[in-house]
């Protein structure tokens, strides 16, 4: 197994993807709870800032990688009102927790979910009018192939918005930062989970993401053009957007 990458759990024999897809499989049943209440709800204001950047092109048709649970998903229907909105994930248990949350929200929006390898998306070229992901590239077991599949369903002129983990760097954040994702939220998780790597997976895969700059570079290795990014919470995150031109 590569050295560097960075894996739930070390003694397991299984891929990063497969052992990606188990980790959600044991904590999609708290994955919400845990996901709102560990970010004192941050994530909720931070979702819906990335999807009012697709707004201007008003998309008819997106597919959202790694949709986990639907969240960003729904959100996407309540902002934007697209015609259909397709989430694959590649964890079976966040997909059902998905569906159900579905039939209980008045979306008139069709949200379909799908099983599915976002490094290996099922649907012909140029078919999206928008691709999004929140929170699910660094689980990318190869964030290349990921990147070129998600580049490859966009149609011409379409646009990408990726949410994801980054590090603050200035202090006293930093330190701040570094106490709360490396000793408290593993503790934290570890107390409502089943899973005891879940949580200590998060901070190190977080660790080997290239964010910043370093994520625009794999972009712009991609072939997507007009790339930009926006700090949220002082470097908690950032928003990561990029079209795909028609030329």
């Amino acid at each position: 197994m590569n050295s560097k990458i960075v894996l739930p759990y070390n003694d397991s024999d299984k891929s990063k993807k497969e052992q990606v897809a188990g980790m959600f499989d044991n904590i999609s049943a708290k994955y919400d709870f845990l996901n709102h209440f560990l970010s004192l709800n941050i994530d909720k204001i931070w979702r819906r800032k990335a999807i009012k950047l697709l707004k201007p092109d008003k998309p008819i048709y997106i597919l959202d990688v790694a949709t986990g649970t639907g969240d960003f998903a729904f959100d996407q229907a309540k902002i934007l009102n697209p015609e259909k909105i397709i989430g694959v994930d590649i964890s079976k248990g966040m997909l059902e927790v998905g569906r159900q949350k579905y039939t209980k929200k008045n979306i008139s929006t069709k949200i379909e979910f799908l099983y599915g390898d976002s490094e290996n998306i099922e649907f012909p070229d140029m078919q999206f009018d928008a691709v999004t992901c929140a929170f699910g590239v660094r689980n990318f077991e190869n964030l290349d192939k990921g990147l070129s599949e998600m580049y490859r369903v966009l149609k011409p002129n379409g646009k990408m918005v990726i949410l994801e983990f980054s590090k603050p760097e200035k202090f006293p954040i930093k330190q701040i930062y570094n106490i709360y994702f490396n000793y408290i939220l593993p503790k934290i998780g570890r107390i409502f989970s089943k899973d005891m790597s879940a949580y200590t997976y998060l901070p190190k895969s977080v660790e080997k993401f290239p964010y910043g700059d370093k994520f625009i570079d794999k972009l712009n290795q991609t072939g997507f053009q007009k790339n930009n990014y926006i700090k949220l919470g002082f470097g908690i995150s950032s928003i990561y957007f990029a079209e795909k031109t028609s030329n």
